[in-house]
Parts: structure tokens; sequence; C-alpha cells
């Protein structure tokens, strides 16, 4: 499978499209459209994957690698939060002790609700 922004071969999968968003909060803002995209340490989905939620269904759209220091604000909206700060303070409480190294890379999984 190829990220259809860059044409690159991605690597397999480091787990299932069932554990890419499970965090209750998270669940209810992707329900919402206020979450779009989620950023995880290992690949959870192939390009055009179902993720469904609650009974809510939705499509991946882009999957791609991005380093913590290339986050913005725009990036943070994805993820539901206003700025690059409360959402780095959101992710540090879910792990504590896990360093916010701005070299490391994680990937991202882009989705949108699918219109039935």
């Amino acid at each position: 499978m190829t990220n259809s922004n860059e044409h690159v071969e991605l690597p397999p999968k480091t787990c299932s499209i069932e554990r890419l968003v499970t965090v209750k909060p998270d669940v209810e803002k992707v329900i919402a459209g206020i979450k779009t995209a989620t950023r995880r340490n290992g690949r959870y989905a192939d390009v055009g994957e179902i993720m469904e939620l609650e009974g809510h269904r939705f499509v991946v759209e882009k999957v791609y690698s991005q380093s913590l220091g290339e986050l913005t604000d725009e990036h943070a909206k994805q993820e539901g939060f206003e700025t690059v700060e409360q959402y780095k303070e959101s992710i540090l409480s879910y792990h504590p002790g896990m360093p916010w190294l701005p070299h490391m890379r994680v990937w991202v999984h882009e989705f949108r609700a699918v219109q039935e």
C-alpha cells in the first residue's frame, strides 16, 4: 500500500485498525467530527481501511510519517486540541514518564466519516 500523497511504499502495519482510537474522550471527538487524525508510534491502518466506532464508520484517507517537532497548531486541531502544547500534555498524561522528543517519528492516520 502506498501513501496517496507521496507514493511511498509503506511498511507493514504494526497493529490493527481496531486499536487506532480507543480512549473514550478521543472516540467521542471522532464521532463529533472534532478529531480527524490520530498519531501513533506504529502504523495501524492502510489507506481505504474502515474504522468503526460505536456504530459510526470512518475511512482512512492518508497515512504518513511525521516527527513530533514538525507538529503545528493546525495538526493539533486535527487531533481535537487547540494547540500543540495541549496535545502534548494530553499524550504525556496517557504515557507517564515518556519523553517528548522532537526527532521522534510517529505515524499519522487521517480519516473522515463515511457518508452512508
